[in-house]
């Protein structure tokens, strides 16, 4: 059975979050960035998950401990260098190394499951993520040869200094940052990567190892996701944003596909712990937070907070905010009524 490691690039220190925290620290669909892609990360991998950390790295080995190994990048020097801080703790342990980056909230763990498969079933030394998107996207456009196959990744700042700027920067297919490395290939090839000038300094980009691999003749794949979603992170209070409604339109859309109505889904924010029984009516302006389980044939709101509760089947609960509680079958709080238990 081949063994798949996964890599998360968390060293950097998301200076334009302009926070006293790490920007995947930074919570989005209720819990923090990074325990999203862990837990994806974990649900996969055959050895533990390895966080390549920087400086004020405390919150993060606080957070999730010793279910991860840790690597110290301790200058920034790009992805790829960061890749290489992770060596010893991988090289050896398993056939397939997965790399991306721990502020990639939604991305699905069933994505990396499929990546993983197609590097084992094609022997690709590279098989990565991409996305469909838009000309004024930042990111690194895939640029396919002749027989659709992946021939390089060019960046957006190289495309700008090329003849064909305008060609290139059309392409929608777009990197979204997501690798599975055949283990043996990338250990041999890591430490061959060009050191480039980039604006904070100079860096090794992890995005060079497609270009050896296709200078080697090794085969490249790229999957597409029908996930825009997956390719979002959060760099900045803005993208914050943009991540957060993404997280919540899958929350909600998952629960109107499983019994549950939502009569104005823009306005329910539903954390990804949360439970829903069937048949359950979620009205506007309503919070399901927590370890919260809500059971069937309830109703709940309009302006309700329901944060780490029990709430039986066929309850009402209307403009109140209940926590830390269990409710029975059948109970009806009183709109402006506070429920709380013990901590």
């Amino acid at each position: 059975m081949t063994k798949l490691a996964v890599v998360l690039l968390a060293a950097g220190q998301g200076t334009r979050m302009k926070s006293k925290k790490q920007k995947i620290l930074h919570e989005v669909g209720g819990k923090p960035m990074v325990m999203h892609i862990f837990d994806a990360a974990e649900a996969v991998a055959d050895v533990p998950p390895v966080l390549v950390v920087g400086k004020g790295a405390d919150g993060v080995q606080k957070l999730i401990g010793d279910r991860a190994q840790y690597a110290v990048q301790a200058e920034q020097m790009g992805t790829g260098h960061a890749t290489m801080m992770a060596e010893s703790l991988v090289k050896g342990q398993a056939e397939q190394v997965i790399v991306t980056y721990g502020d990639m909230p939604l991305l699905k763990a069933e994505t990396l499951t499929r990546l993983a498969q197609t590097q084992v079933k094609t022997g690709a030394a590279v098989v990565m993520l991409s996305v469909m998107g838009e000309f004024a996207s930042t990111f690194g456009r895939v640029v396919r040869d002749r027989s659709g196959y992946v021939a390089e990744i060019v960046e957006v700042a190289e495309a700008r200094l090329r003849d064909n700027t305008q060609e290139l920067l059309a392409i929608p297919e777009l990197n979204v940052g997501v690798y599975c490395f055949d283990a043996a290939w990338l250990w041999q090839n890591i430490h061959k990567l060009p050191l480039r000038q980039a604006r904070s300094g100079q860096e090794y980009y992890l995005t060079d190892m497609i270009e050896l691999a296709v200078q080697q003749d090794r085969l490249v794949e790229a999957i597409v996701t029908d996930d825009v979603a997956e390719s979002l992170g959060a760099g900045t209070r803005a993208e914050l944003v943009a991540v957060e409604r993404a997280f919540r339109n899958r929350a909600n859309k998952r629960w109107l596909e499983n019994g549950v109505t939502l009569v104005d889904p823009a306005t329910i924010f539903i954390d990804p712990d949360v439970t829903i029984g069937q048949d359950t009516i979620i009205w506007p302006n309503t919070y399901l937070q927590g370890n919260t389980k809500i059971g069937a044939d309830c109703v709940i709101g309009p302006n309700t907070i329901v944060r780490h509760a029990q709430i039986g089947n066929g309850c009402r609960l209307e403009q109140t905010a209940v926590e830390n509680c269990v409710l029975v079958d059948g109970t009806i709080v009183k709109p402006f009524e506070y429920v709380a238990g013990g901590e």
